[in-house]
């Protein structure tokens, strides 16, 4: 990386724009992860490198790298956190970093959660989650949920994993987000249908524990392991319950409790096509089903509303479909509808 005419101070580095959102013609001296290392041929011949560097509101192309300022990605792998110094440029109406500099940030220099999307805080998911725990009438339901959620290291984990590699929560703290929502939505909804809310809160906190064996996210790429690819995250949470409660020399739950459970596991994606092994069969899987989804989808729907680039400047109607919400288009129009003090976009 020596050539590749590095930036020396890294540590003071200044993020004050972001590369994804930056508007053409912007300066870019930021950190970003590199997602992709891309050696491309064009016409006549002509060889070159292509970036696609990340941050925490999501990705961006570099202009091909040509000539010696190839050998800027000679060493450089997936994964690695660099010091990016360019200028937001566009060809063929794709924005794109033109780059003038590039250094490999120091080891352990720049928190992830620096460079990749994140949640904020999550003391207040935690909170919420352990009170409603704690709180549970159901003795034997509280001891399969403290087998993992007293466990610290199964928390830490938890904590970071994404709840997807691409789509809803797609970022590090999303699953835990994704399970505080699923345990609200699915909560009120047991309560109004006459399910049993203490069970379907067990789902919501065991209904996706597979995604910690499923996905790999600690080097900044959301992707499948290998059991993930082979198995799904839904064959291994009902592998992870089941090896849990084998290892208790007192049960701490009956067998039928067990496969009601796991049913719950089984169960929460609805459909054959959609990777549930079975259908919902009880109450409270179908609750958490439709908990699930909910989360899931008003997630996608509220950032494909919220990312600045598939609206044209001043529109409010979303240029194109997105595959995010099922190829639909999305309307971003509101208003105040009275209330004072309250802008009113659209009419």
């Amino acid at each position: 990386m020596s050539r590749a005419a590095p930036v020396r101070d890294v540590p003071s580095v200044s993020q004050s724009c972001d590369a994804v959102v930056a508007p053409v013609g912007t300066t870019v001296d930021a950190f970003m992860l590199v997602h992709q290392v891309e050696r491309r041929t064009y016409g006549e011949g002509r060889a070159a490198v292509v970036l696609t560097l990340g941050t925490r509101t999501g990705r961006i192309s570099g202009a091909p790298l040509w000539g010696e300022r190839q050998a800027w990605a000679q060493e450089l792998a997936r994964g690695t956190i660099v010091r990016a110094v360019g200028r937001i440029g566009e060809y063929r109406g794709t924005r794109q970093l033109e780059l003038s500099a590039l250094s490999v940030a120091p080891a352990g220099s720049v928190p992830l959660r620096a460079v990749v999307p994140a949640t904020g805080t999550t003391a207040a998911d935690w909170t919420l989650l352990d009170q409603v725990r704690c709180a549970l009438r159901a003795a034997r339901i509280r001891r399969v949920l403290a087998l993992f959620y007293d466990d610290p290291t199964f928390r830490a984990a938890y904590e970071d994993c994404p709840a997807s590699t691409v789509g809803h929560h797609a970022q590090l703290g999303g699953l835990l987000r994704h399970t505080v929502e699923v345990a609200s939505i699915g909560r009120a909804a047991a309560l109004s249908s006459g399910a049993d809310p203490e069970l379907v809160f067990a789902g919501a906190l065991l209904h996706d524990i597979g995604k910690l064996e499923a996905y790999q996210w600690r080097s900044g790429l959301f992707e499948l392991t290998e059991p993930g690819a082979l198995l799904g995250h839904v064959t291994l949470g009902m592998l992870m319950l089941g090896r849990q409660l084998a290892a208790q020399a007192v049960p701490p739950c009956s067998g039928r409790e067990v496969v009601i459970l796991q049913h719950l596991i089984a169960s929460h994606h609805g459909a054959l096509e959609f990777g549930a092994p079975v259908r919902p069969m009880t109450l409270e899987a179908e609750v958490l089903h439709h908990a699930d989804h909910a989360s899931a989808r008003t997630t996608s729907m509220a950032d494909a509303l919220a990312a600045s680039e598939h609206f044209t400047s001043g529109d409010l109607l979303s240029s194109r479909s997105l595959w995010q919400v099922d190829h639909r288009r999305v309307y971003r129009g509101t208003s105040d509808w009275g209330r004072e003090g309250t802008p009113t976009t659209g009419s």
